[in-house]
């Protein structure tokens, strides 16, 4: 297992692990995971452990012509319940992501050095949210890091049901990203239309 000294830079791909790992240690500093998403790594780790940084083999992605939205979400939209802002409450989603409760464990576990590396990224414009609102309450919401045309998600929550799902539906309709990536493989991601395909195909999108 390879450690990162404070050069910015990461081993090549063929060192990653089977388990997706292809470094430990570093920083998040603002360079670094610049650096990071732009070559199709991303940490993942707990408090108190040292930094993970994965490169999956396989990665889940979705392509927005193949998002699948079912007839009961269309009608929740028609209806019009729910506002859906962008860029208004980073802080708050991001903190939302982090403390909520799951019932699954989806997305990633955000420790407090990675919520200020985060909001450090969205006041360099590199990191973005979508918030959904209802009644003037944050009920749901996303974040996650551009990269050229392609949208790297890092978590989304949801206190009211389907309000996440909103946030992901907006975000792949009308942002004109090419692609989202959502990572690791996730039935609830799946269902909305996401795939795993193979890393170099990822990154050869990513660098275009």
């Amino acid at each position: 297992m390879i450690w990162l000294t404070e050069t910015i830079a990461f081993p090549p791909y063929n060192f990653t692990t089977k388990d997706g790992i292809i470094a430990l240690g570093g920083d998040l500093s603002t360079e670094r995971l610049l650096h990071a998403y732009e070559n199709g790594i991303f940490p993942w780790f707990s408090e108190g452990d040292p930094i993970v940084w994965y490169s999956p083999q396989k990665r889940m992605v979705l392509f927005p012509n193949d998002l699948k939205v079912s007839r009961s979400m269309q009608k929740i939209i028609r209806q019009n319940t729910f506002t859906i802002t962008e860029n208004t409450a980073f802080e708050e989603v991001i903190y939302m992501c982090k403390n909520i409760d799951r019932k699954e464990d989806f997305g990633t576990w955000i420790t407090d050095d990675m919520e200020q590396a985060y909001i450090n990224l969205h006041k360099e414009g590199i990191a973005k949210s979508i918030e959904v609102w209802l009644d003037n309450q944050l009920v749901g919401g996303l974040y996650g890091v551009i990269v050229n045309n392609v949208f790297c998600g890092e978590s989304m929550f949801s206190k009211v049901s389907n309000s996440s799902k909103l946030a992901f539906i907006h975000l792949v309709k009308n942002k004109n990203y090419k692609l989202i990536d959502c990572q690791v493989y996730n039935p609830h991601l799946a269902s909305l239309g996401a795939k795993e395909i193979l890393r170099d195909q990822f990154l050869s999108i990513l660098k275009k």
